[in-house]
């Protein structure tokens, strides 16, 4: 999907999303501030629901990412995790938004993928 397939006024998010559960596969690209976007970790969650519910393929590429540091939220995914759950909390947002994003981290980074490391 791409800007020429959205309408005139239509949010990007929601087109996202629905793109995202159209698809058949989806490659996530793991960066090392990949966790620092709450807009990617709720694309992630979705993607993760697409494969639990309808088998959409995962193709995770970690990029200059440890694979085990986005399984086990280590090093900047910790940290780019806890500083969204204190933001969340000082702004009475969603406490399980941060625990949904946690599990659905896990669960992409345990699917065999690419793992690119500097050259």
């Amino acid at each position: 999907m791409d800007e020429e397939e959205l309408w005139k006024g239509e949010e990007i998010a929601p087109a996202i999303l629905r793109a995202i559960g159209e698809s058949r596969i989806s490659i996530v690209v793991f960066s090392e501030n990949y966790a620092s976007s709450s807009w990617c970790l709720d694309e992630l969650v979705r993607i993760v629901e697409c494969r639990d519910t309808m088998g959409q393929i995962v193709w995770p590429v970690f990029y200059k990412v440890d694979p085990s540091d986005v399984r086990k939220q280590r090093r900047r995914y910790g940290r780019a995790l806890n500083d969204h759950e204190e933001r969340l909390k000082s702004n009475g947002g969603d406490s399980e938004k941060v625990k949904r994003w946690r599990k659905a981290l896990t669960k992409a980074a345990n699917v065999s993928g690419w793992h690119l490391v500097k050259q």
